[in-house]
């Protein structure tokens, strides 16, 4: 009797543990599921977000090509207005007054200096990077020319590069800046067995000021306000370059420019006469305009 007394107390006992043991069981089961969760949830959620940061670098792309073809545009019709609108969660457009000088010289004379800012697309690299050092043409692919030859030949460079660190932040950035087109011509005139050939060499060069801004709003107006011409005879050089401001955004952070920093603008054409005609447009940049 007593044997059997013991044997209840026991099977007692071992019966408690295992009306227990699925309770712990599925509190375990369930942890570790919410777990599985919320690690799934922030994985899941960082990707949605990092795929929308994807978007605005591609979609930068395309708008930051528009601007440049956009600045064609007004660049030589004065009082002209053409404004664009984008749409960024992460990205801004910003304008770099004094960016660029251009230096032409012609004839070995003193150098003219014409000074224009650019346009920066900035996308923080917390939302999207590439790598450090990146460089991308978007616009044109190939030209690695400092002047751009030919009447489709635009008036801007659209480029992507990603440089670290900077002053202004850690961005990748889609850059538009002013470029010189040239284009050739020539006339000839006179008396069949007297003919004199004239050759023109046309530069056109949009130059980009800070315009106002009224509010904040994803909009960029682009407005032609002047269009000047100079004209030169019996030219027998042309000589560009390009420089930065030392210590500026520009010099430090785009020294991976895809052109030469001069060129001699090509002028042999024997004895026949040369002409230059230089048109110089200035173009306002305004933001949240309508």
């Amino acid at each position: 009797m007593e044997t059997l007394v013991m044997f209840g107390k026991f099977h007692k006992k071992r019966s408690g543990k295992r009306g227990t043991s699925p309770v712990i069981s599925t509190v375990i089961m369930t942890g570790a599921i919410v777990a599985i969760l919320c690690v799934a949830l922030v994985f899941a959620n960082n990707l949605l977000w990092s795929r929308v940061a994807e978007g605005d670098f591609n979609s930068s792309k395309q708008l930051m090509q528009s601007v440049g073809l956009q600045i064609d545009d007004v660049a030589w019709t004065v009082g002209r207005t053409e404004t664009i609108r984008y749409a960024s969660q992460y990205g801004e457009v910003v304008f770099v007054p004094s960016a660029l000088t251009y230096n032409v010289s012609v004839n070995d004379w003193e150098p003219e200096q014409y000074v224009t800012g650019a346009l920066m697309f900035n996308l923080p690299i917390s939302r999207y990077s590439i790598t450090n050092d990146y460089f991308e043409r978007i616009f044109p692919a190939e030209d690695n020319n400092l002047t751009l030859t030919g009447t489709s030949a635009p008036v801007a460079r659209v480029f992507v590069v990603e440089k670290l660190p900077m002053a202004d932040g850690s961005y990748i950035r889609v850059v538009v800046v002013p470029a010189i087109r040239v284009l050739y011509s020539n006339i000839t005139t006179g008396p069949p067995e007297n003919l004199t050939t004239t050759h023109y060499i046309r530069m056109y060069l949009p130059v980009l000021n800070a315009g106002e801004s009224p509010r904040l709003s994803q909009s960029i107006t682009l407005r032609g306000e002047s269009l000047n011409a100079r004209t030169v005879n019996y030219v027998a050089s042309i000589k560009v370059a390009v420089g930065f401001q030392e210590g500026s955004l520009f010099d430090f952070a785009f020294s991976m420019f895809p052109f030469d920093s001069k060129e001699d603008i090509s002028v042999d054409f024997g004895d026949d006469d040369v002409v230059l005609e230089f048109y110089l447009s200035e173009v306002s940049v305004a933001f949240g305009v309508s």
